[in-house]
Parts: C-alpha cells; sequence; structure tokens
C-alpha cells in the first residue's frame, strides 16, 4: 500500500493571509510575551544549583557570625562572669586577687622556662616564598601561613637533617620576651593567667623572665647558635643582684623541664662545654625549681610521632578522614610532610623513654600493674572522692609500648613468636616518582625492612631505641650525640660529664644545693597514653607503612582506639612526671647527694561545668594546668617566699609512691 505525503509548503510561497482584527492580535501577543518572561523566569530559578547554596550558606553564617560578634562586643566586659555566675553559682577569686587581700608581695624574681611547641618563632631569613614575612611569626599567633603556603611553611620550620641547625638560606629564630609563650594562639592562653596573677602582688618585667629558646634544636645547640643557656645565665644573675639578693623562682613547663636540668649541669661545667658558673652557682641562684608536667623519664608518645608521626587524636582523625591525612591532596600538609619536618627537630627525641625496661616495664610486668581508672562524679565542678571500680580490671602489659595486633598485646610473652629485626636486610623500594619533596626514611627501609618491623611483633621500652634506629638512621646518629636514655651505674665516671647526659635524670647529679627545694607538679585524672596497638598498612608510593590500629578497643584493658592509657595529664604519665621527686631524689641519694628536698604536689583534674567557663579552673590537663587555681596559689605562695612544707609538703592523688616502690633501681 503506498503513502502520499502532503508536499510542505515553502516559505517564500506561503500566503500570509490580513488579520481581520489587528487590535486582538496585539492583545495576544502581550499575553505570550508575558507568558514567555514567566517560562523564562522559571528556568532560572531551575539552574539553581550546589554552588550557590554553598555561597548562601557561608553568607548566612558570615551575617550570623558578624552580628554575634557584634552584640558580644557591644555587652558589658562582666555579663560572661556575670551568666556563669548565675549557671554554677559564684566564682572564687582569682589566686592574684585572693592573695593580694591576705598580703602577699612579691620576693623572689620569678623565671618562665616553656616547653616544647608553646613559644613563638620568628622569620629573620628565609627563601624567595616568604617573602613579606620578616619578624613574622612562623609559629604561634594565628598560624595564617600555614594555610597561605603551606608547603613553604614545612620548609621554614624544618631544619638541616645532617646538622640539626639552620639549613642554607633560612633563619628562623624564638621571639623574646613575656609575649613569646603567654599566650599560643589568641585566646589560648599558657602563661597569661599566671603572669597576671602574679602582677596582683607586685610583679612587673623587670621581677619576672620569659627563657624562651628554639625549642626544635638540641639543648645544646640552643648554646652553640643562640647563646640562649648563656642568656639564661645572665639574665637570672641580673634579676638576683637587682632583687635585694633574692634568689630566683625558676618554673619550667613540660619539656622545659628537661632543659632547665640541663642548664643546671651546663651552668656549673667548666667552659668551652659549660657555662664556667662553678660548683656552686645554682646554690647561690636558684631557691626553688618548680616543675609543671615534666616528662622526666620521656613520654611514650614521643615514640609515636617519631614512629609513625601520629598519636590518639591524629590516629581517629585519620580513621574518620584517611583521604585527607594520608594523600597529598591539594598540596595541603600531610602526615609525610610532618614526619619530614618533626624527624629534624633534635629536641623531640629529649622525650624518648629512659630507662628502658627497669623503669617502663618488660613484656610481662609493669611498675603500674593493678592499675583500675578511677570514676569521679562531679557536681557543681567538685571533684568527689574517688570510687575505684568494683569490678576486677584485665591484666594489662603496659610494658609493650608498641604491639603489632591486639591479639600480641595481651598474649603470655611465652605465646608471642618473634623473629629480631636488628640484622634483617632493609631490601629496596620502587624508585620515588610521585613522592616530591616529601622524603621519609621509611622509603628506603625497602619492603624487606618493614616485615622485619613487624615480625618482631612487640617492643619495650629496652627495644624502642633499636626500632628507631632502625627505622631513622639519620635522625638517631643526631639524637645520639645529644640525649642519653639509660641508667648510670657509676656517676662518678668521666664520661657522665658530657653534655648528652645532662638532661637525663638517671645519668647526671643534682647540684650541690642543699637549701634549694625541687617541686613536681601535675595533673591526674585524666587517661594518658602508654602503649599503642599498631598495624601495616598497604603498600603504596611515599607511605608511612605503619598506623595506630583505631580499632582495637577493650575497655577492661583501658584499651580504645589503639592506645592503652594510664593515669596522667592526657600527656606525661604519672610514672614519668613523679618517680624522680618520689624516689629517685627523695631524700640523699645518688642521682641527689646533697639531699635537696623534694615534693609532689598533684592536680585532681575536674572539667569545667559549662563552656561559659572556658579551659576551667581545676584543670589537670598538660597545658590547661597553667590557669588551675589551685597550681597558681602554689607557684604565687612559693614565690613570696612560702617552703614546701608550709604548703603541706606533699598532696599526692595518685599511687606514684607504691608505683615508685615496685622499681627496683639502686639508690
Amino acid at each position: 500500500m503506498s503513502l502520499v505525503r502532503r508536499r510542505k509548503v515553502p516559505e517564500n510561497e506561503r500566503t500570509q493571509v490580513p488579520d481581520p482584527n489587528p487590535d486582538g492580535n496585539e492583545k495576544d501577543k502581550k499575553i505570550i510575551d508575558n507568558k514567555n518572561e514567566i517560562q523564562k523566569s522559571q528556568k532560572q530559578q531551575s539552574k539553581w544549583n550546589c554552588v550557590d547554596s554553598c555561597c548562601w550558606f557561608i553568607g548566612c553564617t558570615c551575617v550570623v557570625w558578624w552580628v554575634l560578634l557584634f552584640l558580644y562586643n557591644m555587652m558589658p566586659s562582666s555579663f560572661p562572669q556575670y551568666m556563669t555566675e548565675v549557671i554554677t553559682g559564684p566564682m572564687p577569686d582569682p589566686p592574684g586577687v585572693k592573695l593580694q587581700k591576705e598580703g602577699l608581695k612579691a620576693k623572689h624574681p620569678v623565671v618562665f622556662v616553656p616547653g616544647i611547641v608553646t613559644a613563638g618563632l620568628e622569620l629573620w631569613e628565609g627563601h624567595q616564598c616568604a617573602d613579606g614575612l620578616f619578624r613574622k611569626r612562623l609559629w604561634g599567633g594565628t598560624f595564617g601561613e600555614v594555610y597561605k603556603r603551606p608547603l613553604c611553611w614545612v620548609e621554614h620550620m624544618s631544619l638541616d637533617n645532617e646538622t640539626g641547625l639552620d639549613p642554607p638560606g633560612i633563619r628562623v629564630r624564638p621571639v623574646t620576651g613575656l609575649v613569646a609563650a603567654d599566650y599560643f594562639a589568641p585566646g589560648y592562653f599558657v602563661w597569661a593567667v599566671l603572669i597576671a596573677n602574679l602582677a596582683r602582688i607586685g610583679y612587673e618585667e623587670k621581677t619576672m623572665y620569659m627563657a624562651s629558646y628554639d625549642w626544635r634544636l638540641s639543648f645544646q645547640n640552643t648554646e652553640v647558635r643562640d647563646k640562649s643557656l648563656s642568656r639564661i645565665k645572665s639574665n637570672i644573675e641580673l634579676m638576683v643582684a637587682t632583687n635585694g639578693g633574692n634568689k630566683a623562682v625558676i618554673i619550667p613547663h613540660s619539656m622545659g623541664v628537661l632543659y632547665f636540668l640541663h642548664f643546671m649541669k651546663w651552668v656549673e661545667a667548666p667552659a668551652p662545654m659549660g657555662g664556667g658558673g662553678g660548683p656552686d652557682w645554682c646554690a647561690k641562684h636558684i631557691r626553688t625549681v618548680v616543675n609543671i608536667g615534666g616528662p622526666f623519664l620521656g613520654v611514650p608518645k614521643a615514640v609515636s610521632g617519631l614512629f609513625s608521626a601520629e598519636a590518639r587524636d591524629i590516629a581517629v582523625a585519620r580513621a574518620i578522614a584517611p583521604g585527607v591525612l594520608d594523600t597529598d591532596l591539594f598540596h595541603i600538609q600531610t602526615l609525610q610532610h610532618i614526619m619530614k619536618m618533626t624527624r629534624t627537630w633534635d629536641s623531640t627525641m629529649s622525650m624518648i623513654p629512659k630507662g628502658g625496661d627497669a623503669i617502663w616495664g618488660g613484656l610481662d610486668w609493669t611498675p603500674e600493674e593493678g592499675y583500675v581508672p578511677s570514676k569521679r562524679r562531679q557536681r557543681n565542678n567538685v571533684t568527689n572522692e574517688d570510687e575505684k571500680t568494683e569490678s576486677k580490671v584485665k591484666r594489662v602489659n603496659y610494658g609493650r609500648i608498641i604491639s603489632f595486633g591486639k591479639d600480641v598485646a595481651e598474649a603470655h610473652s611465652s605465646e608471642i613468636e618473634r623473629i629480631d629485626f636488628r640484622d634483617a636486610v632493609k631490601g629496596s623500594n620502587v624508585a620515588n616518582h610521585t613522592c616530591r619533596d616529601v622524603w621519609t626514611e621509611y622509603h628506603d627501609m625497602g619492603f624487606g625492612g618493614i616485615k622485619a618491623i613487624a615480625e618482631y611483633k612487640t617492643y619495650t621500652a629496652g627495644d624502642i631505641l633499636d626500632l628507631l634506629q632502625f627505622v631513622a638512621p639519620k635522625m638517631m646518629e643526631r639524637g645520639s650525640a645529644h640525649f642519653s636514655y639509660g641508667i648510670a651505674d657509676n656517676l662518678e665516671d668521666p664520661k657522665y660529664q658530657h653534655y648528652k647526659y645532662w638532661s637525663n635524670p638517671l645519668e647526671t647529679m643534682l647540684p650541690n644545693a642543699p637549701d634549694m627545694e625541687i617541686f613536681s607538679m601535675y595533673g591526674v585524672g585524666i587517661p594518658t597514653e602508654r602503649a599503642y596497638v599498631y598495624r601495616l598498612t598497604p603498600a603504596a608510593e611515599c607511605y608511612i607503612p605503619f598506623q595506630i590500629d583505631t580499632s582495637a578497643d577493650d575497655e577492661g584493658r583501658c584499651l580504645k582506639d589503639g592506645v592503652f592509657t594510664i593515669d596522667g595529664d592526657e600527656t606525661v604519665p604519672v610514672l614519668s612526671a613523679g618517680f624522680m621527686n618520689a624516689k629517685g631524689w627523695r631524700g640523699k641519694t645518688r642521682f641527689n647527694p646533697s639531699g635537696i628536698p623534694t615534693y609532689i604536689r598533684e592536680y585532681d583534674h575536674a572539667p569545667p561545668s559549662s563552656l561559659l567557663e572556658g579551659r576551667g579552673t581545676q584543670s589537670g590537663a598538660h597545658v590547661d594546668i597553667m590557669g588551675n587555681f589551685a597550681l597558681i596559689e602554689d607557684i604565687m605562695r612559693i614565690a613570696a617566699g612560702a617552703k614546701g612544707e608550709e604548703l603541706g609538703g606533699d598532696l599526692v592523688y595518685s599511687d606514684i609512691f607504691k608505683w615508685s616502690e615496685k622499681i627496683k633501681l639502686p639508690l
């Protein structure tokens, strides 16, 4: 059947029929035009996409933020305190106000010694990428350059991997004055609260000195490069001479405790290695050393940081968002960049655990054996007496600082088959094509060396040095020239006159200053990292082969997110902060031949009761304790002339004395 198609009339052949109603046609055109405009607007609305939504969200957030900021600046300065008192009850007077009412006055000059990462560093010379940053802070403050030019920032914050000093063409130096460490970042205090309270009883800049130094360097190198130790010596001598001969009260915090321990040996040692002050310099110039959160015997956290550039918080973040930290996304700082940078900081090696298995425990024993975490009831921010858990806690092998697998961490040592890694052939890895400027010594180990590390299964404090020597030989070569981690057999041996031993309290003697006092003040009641469960990660180019296994959990063994915890201040375990004052230096010992009195003051952690209270006034956390009213009051009384017995002697909540007795150390 054929189909007939109708021919389409060409445009030029079409006849136009005249419109019989031209007025009506114009009205129709207007209606059609209105419809077209409506349709166009609807189409434009339908083109709204996620970018527009994001812009609106950011805009609304900014508007709300500025409105809140405006309202905050308009409110009276006493309003936050008023609201806090409405919620929690009347706030106690700050220690400065309280002691001012009691009539306390400034007496001894005060020296602050900041710890690692809490003091500011500024740029004095840099490469082209750092133009415009002369004398701007690279560390501390707003950290703006981290976000603007992260790789340039990493380059300038790193030290030379061979010498541990400045790389060619770069000079980063410590900020000086009280502003060097009063605030770590805007609104985040370190020393500011203590300084403000001391000012209440008459202290000012001529009677307070911030002994700032470049905390990245080894302790002796701060003198070699910057003469930092000499500056501390000169300032203490000046302050004592200009304050009626009153000796100085020294207040080190965190790693600053080890730094000042090194200083006390350096200042009395003969030149050129030492400061040439003579054997009685400390006795003449130092009244009291008040150590806050001191890692005297090191911290396990330093091991995980050097081994895999992580601790519990980083491991948890890595598990939540692995793509951000494990890849070089948008050239931002990754763990590889962080590892490359921090492994050039020799100071980190000062906090590797000291004393080996004799202090930290072996495969099947630990001084903290039987530790039961406390359950505290908080009401109105007041901590009640500890209530020990009734259930029997499971055995925890804290001596195994690193274990590959949860089963290895829990098994008896007789059930663990270990293959020694020390003589293992490291093998070879594929060529470095994608790492660009990111370098880690794991890349030089090869797959054979990585496998050997995992096959050793578990590492105690006695194995850690060999482990780090195997995975980071360049770092440990520098570290072994500046630090030591053993226990001295004979402190009269001339070898202990070398500066590498001066920051290890187990390999050096305190100065001959029987009138001096030494306090160890630290927080307790916070789960603190003590040991780790690790796993191997899948092989990839430019990767860190070991990670904390965040899937490992056991509440009965204080294991969470792959980390075994113990009592401490969240960074330093009680054992490290308290052992020397509890036993090693208590009375006349070979480490304290003149019998300098020692005291322990523990501060039981109580978190803030509300957000309005900020970081709290009863915190025992490693940095937040610097705002603890009880600690500040104790320090102020010491600065005003009080002795340890007048403060009430020891104040202890933990089992530090019990644990110390389990350590069989010849004294």
